[in-house]
């Protein structure tokens, strides 16, 4: 016969309500009863129902993580791996959500008030409208953004500032002599609002701070069928070319790297190359960037989450992350080409 909640509790000599805090909620337990209770509870072959564990407590244990693109984006993976490093030691499953058409976001928002089957809502990178933020208000569930450019309708956020950073790499390659500059970015082909549309806006900014000598070129490569493609036929076109790059992603910044280098074009020599993000591999090919920490923001966006549903307050509801250049070598001051008159007379 299984053994039961009840059984567990005699032989630990605790309350029924003890065994449940010790599978659902170890920090109200102590933990040398706690390891009690794990242990009688593995010698009875015991597992807590989940689902009845929800039924009591009112609660779904489960977070709803809104992402725009693959959870396997680099971005989108360690904020993921930050959050379930925190929330699966208290209990609650992640479920993602990828919202990137009117259609799916239309069906999100119509379907979860009434479903009820999240405690709270991770918005990863993209702003929600007062519309959905309403609907959402209706379950009573607190949402949490991550990376997002607007707080106005978030609970609580961490966040970098997109704008200052990429203005950072500006300011260097202006610094080294660059006076050409393009900046790179996919399209998403849709009118809602992502933390990384602030990286261009900081591009232009920068350049325009400048000064009339920095000339600037923004290239929009749309994200289906091949960014790639697209971004280095655009870049191969421009006449004068420029001699700095920045990119909206490393994703992006990486694969045009090692396609210039395929049609000749020497790198740092013929272009200067910042990415965004230093994501996996970006150090091991010398890739010049913008750090964040993702996994960290997931972990503390976590610890948010857990306060909100807890005390509905954080002690620190909004935070921004720093972010660093990482100067590699695929950055170097500009040189201007020798001529062939200038060669001649050597």
């Amino acid at each position: 016969m299984k053994a039961s909640i009840q059984d567990v509790a005699k032989r630990a000599g605790v309350s029924v309500s003890t065994v449940s805090r010790s599978f659902t909620r170890p920090e109200l337990v102590s933990e040398r009863t706690r390891q009690k209770v794990m242990d009688i509870a593995e010698s009875l072959d015991f597992q807590i129902s989940r689902s009845a564990t929800a039924l009591k407590s009112g609660q779904s244990l489960r977070i709803a993580m809104l992402i725009s693109g693959p959870v396997t984006e680099w971005f989108n993976s360690h904020v993921f791996m930050g959050l379930n490093a925190v929330l699966q030691q208290q209990g609650y499953d992640i479920s993602i959500y990828t919202i990137n058409t009117f259609e799916a976001r239309k069906a999100f928002f119509n379907d979860l008030p009434v479903r009820r089957n999240a405690d709270a809502v991770l918005v990863c990178s993209f702003n929600i409208n007062s519309a959905e933020v309403s609907r959402l208000r209706h379950m009573n569930v607190p949402v949490v953004g991550v990376n997002i450019s607007d707080p106005d309708g978030f609970d609580a956020a961490v966040t970098i500032d997109d704008r200052d950073s990429m203005k950072a790499a500006v300011r260097h390659l202006v610094s080294i002599g660059h006076r050409r500059i393009a900046f790179i970015r996919t399209t998403h082909g849709t009118p809602f609002t992502y933390s990384a549309d602030e990286r261009m806006e900081g591009f232009i900014q920068a350049c325009r701070e400048a000064g009339p000598s920095v000339i600037s070129t923004v290239l929009h490569c749309p994200i289906n069928p091949n960014p790639i493609n697209s971004a280095v036929s655009q870049l191969l076109a421009l006449n004068p070319a420029p001699t700095a790059l920045c990119f909206q992603t490393d994703d992006l910044a990486v694969p045009v790297l090692y396609r210039l280098r395929r049609y000749g074009r020497t790198i740092p020599g013929d272009f200067s190359i910042i990415g965004f993000d230093d994501s996996t591999y970006a150090s091991d090919i010398g890739l010049t960037t913008i750090h964040q920490d993702p996994e960290e923001m997931g972990r503390v966006a976590a610890s948010k989450i857990l306060e909100l549903i807890d005390t509905e307050k954080t002690a620190k509801p909004f935070e921004t992350f720093p972010t660093q250049l990482m100067l590699r070598e695929t950055t170097a001051p500009y040189a201007p080409p020798v001529s062939a008159d200038a060669d001649t007379a050597q």
